[in-house]
């Protein structure tokens, strides 16, 4: 998976170029490459096809950071052909570039530093949220060419892939904490009880204008309204209230049924065959009583 995002430089064009032909970062720039440009001189070659142009802008050029994952174990080389295929198809051989690969962290990630300006109509390079599309799905469909896996289609844009695994981490909390929350609610008899609850599930509760819960390994706490509707305090507090009156609701109803089978279950042949067995027929407890009372009444005369 490849995370893109782009961003315009406005100043400082050498060294950003500098920066992203480090021989530290480049396995000594043996993953560096260029077109229509030497990486060397491409501030100056920039400049030059820049003022060919009749409306230049502000841009000196633009940069394109292309994030792999380190869960597709890709190797520089190919990130670097990616890379490159990258840059030829969203620029279309009209405008010159630079492109590097970057080892030095946890994860594979290229450079491209292009002219803002088209070397072959003088026209500038326009940036907007369909040339960024375009960028995105590029990437996309070479990943998927070279067996790498590809980022859903509503992720969020423009970010680096530690970026992304962060905002996917967090939504992982959030997704946690409503789910202890919905839990601790079906158990908790008012707010109060609800908190301790959550506090026994692993979570610290933060008290304040706004109540905040931080599980383990979370750095930041979590505001409960930042969930949605369904949990903020007033609408916890009501859920709750909503829980225990249903709750009593069913018990009175289950005892109810309980008595109406209870009822039923005497009239059934089945209870029946149970009190002839026991005994417990009413015809022979009337006469069993009857009995009784004549054996008493002639014990006293």
């Amino acid at each position: 998976m490849a995370i893109t995002k782009t961003h315009s430089i406005k100043s400082t064009l050498n060294l950003a170029i500098q920066y992203i032909c480090n021989p530290a970062k480049t396995d000594g720039k043996l993953l560096v490459s260029s077109f229509a440009c030497l990486p060397e001189t491409a501030d100056i070659e920039f400049e030059w096809t820049r003022r060919q142009a009749i409306d230049k802008g502000n841009s000196l050029g633009r940069h394109i950071i292309q994030s792999f994952s380190p869960e597709d174990n890709i190797t520089p080389e190919q990130a670097h052909e990616i890379g490159m295929k990258l840059a030829e198809q969203v620029l279309g051989g009209k405008y010159e570039f630079v492109l590097s690969t970057h080892t030095d962290k946890g994860h594979v990630h290229n450079h491209i530093i292009f002219n803002s300006v088209s070397f072959v109509d003088y026209k500038k390079y326009h940036s907007n949220k369909y040339t960024y599309r375009n960028i995105r799905k590029a990437s996309d469909r070479l990943c998927e060419e070279y067996g790498l896996s590809v980022i859903a289609e509503n992720s969020n844009k423009g970010q680096s892939y530690f970026e992304h695994t962060a905002y996917e981490k967090n939504s992982t909390y959030k997704s946690q904490l409503k789910q202890k929350i919905d839990t601790a609610i079906k158990r908790s008899t008012d707010f109060e009880d609800f908190l301790l609850r959550m506090e026994l599930a692993g979570y610290e509760v933060k008290r304040g204008k706004y109540i905040s819960f931080r599980s383990q390994g979370q750095q930041r706490f979590m505001r409960l309204k930042t969930l949605g509707e369904r949990y903020t305090e007033k609408a916890i507090t009501d859920r709750i209230k909503k829980q225990r009156t249903m709750s009593k609701q069913n018990k009175s109803i289950s005892l109810i049924i309980d008595i109406q089978n209870c009822i039923k279950a005497q009239e059934s042949k089945g209870y029946e065959h149970w009190a002839k067995i026991n005994n417990l027929s009413p015809s022979r407890k009337n006469r069993q009583k009857k009995e009784a009372k004549n054996g008493m009444n002639r014990s006293i005369s």
